[in-house]
């Protein structure tokens, strides 16, 4: 047997899959058992109802989507009375994305969900911050220091930071916000990026700009995770082009605890397990007991080599 347990801060997980925010809906649960899952991430919920970005809103390509969804969002009572409890049904940990305007307000919504019983908050700080002119939060490591600082105060509940990727030093915001007290970092949220519909000479998205995910952002990703794992102590959750087991392998040997499954999940809803079973697998054919071992387990090729003539 493989142990396939993770530890992320003050949670133990049963494996390190979980799906990326707002890449799963209540009606997977038809499909595929959610207990099996690592950890529950919800659809970003924001402090008041929000109809999200015009449409349209997604241009597909072979190996990626371009999104600008907008967080569309019925409130936090409606979360709270309607979404939360259907997921109580399983053993598995629900940790709640959160997105706000300004630093008090991700406090007071983190507060109100700690009550309701999630287990853990995940701040999505590539959210536009209206105390800086709209600038994304996660875009400065200061202010996103000052969210996750906020957060820490107004919860019991662990705390993870979702980086966006659209910043030069992504390892010095990751520094920021684990020195504020983050018990776990995701790296990392779409890139950004647009599309023209040039039959009609207008953007092909209603927003005009929207986050491009998907497995072609796997290797800019992965880079950056592999970069903000050497950066920081705490936990790092992988989370960008993830759609088999070999993906996930990928950020688990470059530094990550855990990885998020996303776009994948609208092509193969039952994806996740199939990363869970793949992982394992691996970990039985190469005699590896726990998968905790793999975390940080890509060597230099010269020790490869080394090992090879042995």
């Amino acid at each position: 047997m493989v142990d396939m347990t993770v530890r992320i801060g003050a949670l133990t997980l049963k494996n390190p899959v979980m799906p990326g925010s707002g890449t799963m809906g209540e009606g997977l649960a038809r499909v595929m058992d959610l207990g099996r899952l690592g950890a529950i991430v919800t659809k970003t919920i924001t402090p008041e109802p929000r109809e999200g970005c015009p449409p349209p809103r997604m241009v597909e390509y072979k190996d990626g989507s371009l999104m600008a969804i907008g967080i569309p969002c019925k409130g936090p009572d409606h979360y709270v009375d309607e979404i939360l409890p259907q997921y109580r049904a399983y053993p598995t940990p629900v940790v709640c994305s959160v997105s706000a305007p300004t630093v008090d307000a991700f406090g007071r919504l983190a507060a109100k969900l700690s009550v309701a019983g999630v287990a853990a908050i995940e701040a999505n700080i590539s959210c536009p911050n209206l105390e800086q002119d709209g600038r994304a939060f996660g875009m400065d490591a200061e202010a996103s220091a000052r969210v996750v600082r906020r957060l820490k105060e107004s919860t019991d509940r662990p705390v993870w930071a979702k980086l966006t990727p659209n910043v030069t030093d992504i390892a010095a915001v990751a520094r920021a916000v684990a020195a504020a007290g983050a018990d776990a970092v995701t790296c990392a949220n779409g890139m950004l990026g647009m599309a023209v519909d040039v039959e009609n000479f207008q953007p092909a998205l209603g927003n005009v700009t929207g986050g491009m995910t998907g497995p072609c952002t796997r290797p800019v990703i992965l880079r950056m995770a592999w970069q903000v794992a050497r950066a920081v102590k705490i936990p790092v959750i992988g989370s960008g082009g993830v759609a088999c087991a070999r993906d996930a392998l990928e950020y688990l040997m470059v530094g990550c605890a855990a990885v998020q499954v996303g776009t994948i999940n609208f092509v193969h809803p039952t994806a996740m397990l199939g990363v869970i079973d793949g992982i394992e697998a691996f970990c039985r054919r190469k005699g590896i007991g726990a998968v905790r071992a793999l975390t940080g387990a890509m060597r230099p090729r010269q020790d490869f080599r080394e090992d090879q003539a042995a």
